[in-house]
């Protein structure tokens, strides 16, 4: 028991982990939020589930529907997830093969996503490379049989849509230096990016009209999550990050498991 205490301590409660690990789960749920997602949650939903608008509505009340939706939105999440928890430990995998240049490489991610946080604010739209989106398209099986193979094209075909948020907690991945690490973090993401459209499904109805007061505000939405990404860029360029992680990692080392 005690080595598995200390596994899990190695793992998981990691300073850099511990610490990237609610900036990743935000950087989800701005990417749920932004405008290029946020509008075709209630398409997805009904895709996913082969449940119309009404249907799903319903499902608030039906435990049967309610169970679809669920289980759509699961299905959905683990397609998504396995392109992006994939990249994470890649990212993962490369902070530690790269260590010797870790400071350098991490500098330059950091700048990249300033510029991307700056473009999500919408700072450089003259900018026509960063400015445009890139989709790929594809067709799947409606209903639960086609969520999984859904969720792998959006998980492909919109990195683009969320490149800001998803470069920032790449980038965080690289610095943990392991590709399980790395894996959790972009686990975190999806988490944050999933859990919003099975909390949609389930409560259909409350959710559009939340999501109609998102998109009245989406000038404010898009500046706080560009301002949120340029903080980790700064961060990371200047070494900050690097001495936040030292003080976690001092936290943790006196923490003591139950187990």
């Amino acid at each position: 028991m005690t080595v598995l205490a200390g596994g899990v301590q190695g793992t998981i409660l990691n300073g850099s982990l511990l610490l990237a690990l609610p900036i990743a789960l935000l950087a989800g749920l701005v990417s749920f939020l932004s405008p290029c997602v946020l509008p075709l949650v209630p398409g997805y939903l009904s895709y996913i589930t082969g449940l119309s608008g009404a249907d799903l509505e319903e499902a608030e009340r039906g435990a049967r529907k309610r169970g679809r939706v669920v289980l759509g939105g699961l299905l959905f999440v683990l397609g998504f997830s396995v392109v992006f928890v994939s990249a994470g430990a890649l990212f993962g995998a490369a902070g530690h093969v790269f260590n010797d240049h870790a400071q350098v490489i991490t500098r330059v991610l950091g700048v990249v996503t300033i510029v991307l946080g700056l473009a999500f604010m919408g700072l450089l739209s003259r900018v026509p490379f960063l400015s445009r989106e890139f989709r790929l398209h594809g067709t799947a099986t409606t209903g639960l049989a086609g969520a999984p193979l859904l969720g792998v094209l959006f998980g492909v075909g919109w990195t683009p849509c969320a490149g800001p948020t998803l470069t920032a907690v790449n980038t965080l991945a690289y610095s943990t230096g392991t590709a399980g690490r790395g894996a959790v973090l972009s686990l975190a993401y999806c988490l944050g990016l999933g859990l919003p459209f099975i909390v949609a499904g389930l409560a259909f109805e409350r959710s559009m009209s939340a999501f109609a007061v998102v998109k009245r505000h989406y000038a404010l939405v898009t500046r706080l999550g560009g301002a949120f990404l340029v903080l980790i860029g700064v961060l990371l360029v200047t070494g900050q990050w690097d001495r936040l992680v030292a003080h976690m990692q001092v936290w943790v080392s006196g923490f003591q498991t139950a187990v």
